[in-house]
């Protein structure tokens, strides 16, 4: 659809929106500009109420952002990611087609506090390793997370290592760990100041906190809260009836 169609039942700021929709995906670049409100009523000949309608809209649905004294642009492209089987950062970009790198900004052992000693059934004077890490494609931060593993389990891992390899890739050639089953909770949030920061976002934006449990068979073997930029996912879950 390339015009309105006043005789149509579909109100009209709905059929400018359809239309916006096909032009910001078939035609346009992230972050580029569109056209002005006075712009698009004299091209499909509606009035500016309409018009506002609609790229209010597509404001809510993520496809353009709003630049105060400056103008409208095309938001930049969500990735999609399916939850329905065992999954990595790496290689969900990857399938993705984005380049995917990760940078260890922390790397510590310490001892465990009692929550991180309680998940992982130790004692509070046991160690795990602290690792922090930006999670990046195409060389976007796309996630800042904060990662707990034993440290019994890995004796030997070092931040040289998870710089060269993904993390998942050392524990399982490394350290012979094998991945058996993972839950994920997520939750909105607003963004800190020390995420913001690594995340190249603004402090206050809305960001989706998601923690994951990893486990070899019964025993926890990782620990990881992340925070991805609200603006960069788009998560899908397939639900079945049995």
């Amino acid at each position: 659809m390339n015009s309105i169609d006043k005789n149509l039942k579909t109100p009209l700021y709905l059929q400018l929106v359809n239309i916006l929709v096909e032009k910001i995906e078939k035609n346009m670049e992230e972050h580029e500009q569109i056209l002005s409100e006075r712009e698009i009523c004299d091209i499909y000949d509606v009035s500016r109420t309409t018009v506002r309608q609609a790229l209010d809209q597509l404001e809510k649905e993520g496809y353009i952002y709003k630049v105060h004294g400056k103008g409208t642009f095309v938001s930049p492209k969500r990735l999609n990611q399916d939850l329905i089987s065992f999954y990595s950062f790496t290689e969900e970009m990857k399938k993705l087609g984005k380049k995917p790198n990760s940078e260890v900004v922390g790397f510590e052992i310490i001892r465990a506090e009692e929550k991180i000693s309680r998940m992982f059934k130790i004692s509070d004077d046991e160690l795990v390793y602290k690792i922090t890490r930006i999670r990046k494609a195409d060389d976007i931060p796309m996630m800042y997370e904060t990662t707990y593993l034993p440290y019994n389990l890995f004796i030997g891992l070092s931040k040289d290592k998870l710089e060269i390899m993904p993390m998942y890739d050392v524990l399982v050639n490394e350290f012979s760990a094998k991945l058996t089953s993972a839950e994920e909770y997520f939750e909105p949030i607003i963004t800190k100041k020390l995420e913001s920061i690594y995340l190249e976002i603004p402090e206050g934006a809305p960001s989706l906190r998601i923690e994951r449990f990893t486990y070899d068979h019964d025993t926890l073997i990782e620990y990881t809260i992340g925070i991805a930029r609200g603006d960069k996912f788009k998560y899908r879950v397939q639900l079945l009836n049995k």
